[in-house]
C-alpha cells in the first residue's frame, strides 16, 4: 500500500446528535489516518470551564469565563487542524459554530461546511470561506479518504 497523508482534523459545531462519532468510527473502520480533536460537548463541562477561577454572583460573567477557557482549547484545536470541519444542525442557532469557521478560515485553513440543503442560504457567507460543503456524515468521510489518499 502507498503511503498516505495524515491530517489533523477538529470537529465543531453541533452538539446535540452524534455527527463525530459518526465520522469517528468511519475513520477508524477505513483506517484512514486522521486524528481528531474537538471542542469539549458535553453542555455543563463547558458552562463550568470557568468556574475554578472563582465564583460569579452574575450569570454573564460566569459565562464569560467559561467561554474564554472554551476559547483556549477551541483556538488550539483549530491552529493544529488541517481541515476544520464545522457542522451547523437543525437544533439551536449555532453562533458558536460559524465564529469557529470564520476563525478557521482567517487562519487559512482548510475548511469543511456540514449543514442540511434547507440552510444553504443563511450560511452561503460561511460556505463560500469553504474548501467544501457536505450534507452528511458520509460524504465528509469521502472527502477525507480522497485527501488522504496518496498515488
Amino acid at each position: 500500500m502507498k503511503p498516505q497523508i495524515e491530517l489533523t482534523v477538529f470537529l465543531s459545531g453541533e452538539v446535540h446528535s452524534n455527527w463525530r462519532e459518526e465520522i469517528r468510527q468511519a475513520i477508524e473502520s477505513e483506517g484512514l489516518p486522521v486524528r481528531i480533536l474537538s471542542p469539549v460537548t458535553a453542555h455543563t463541562a463547558s458552562d463550568a470551564a470557568g468556574d475554578g477561577l472563582g465564583p460569579e454572583a452574575k450569570a454573564f460573567w460566569r459565562d464569560h469565563k467559561s467561554a474564554k477557557v472554551n476559547a483556549i482549547r477551541i483556538r488550539a484545536g483549530i491552529a493544529a487542524a488541517d481541515v476544520v470541519i464545522v457542522k451547523f444542525g437543525e437544533q439551536y442557532r449555532q453562533w458558536n459554530a460559524a465564529f469557529d469557521a470564520g476563525y478557521a478560515a482567517a487562519m487559512g485553513k482548510s475548511l469543511i461546511v456540514l449543514h442540511p440543503d434547507e440552510f444553504t442560504h443563511a450560511l452561503k457567507e460561511v460556505a463560500a470561506a469553504a474548501m467544501a460543503v457536505a450534507q452528511n456524515a458520509s460524504q465528509v468521510i469521502e472527502i477525507l479518504r480522497y485527501v488522504t489518499m496518496q498515488e
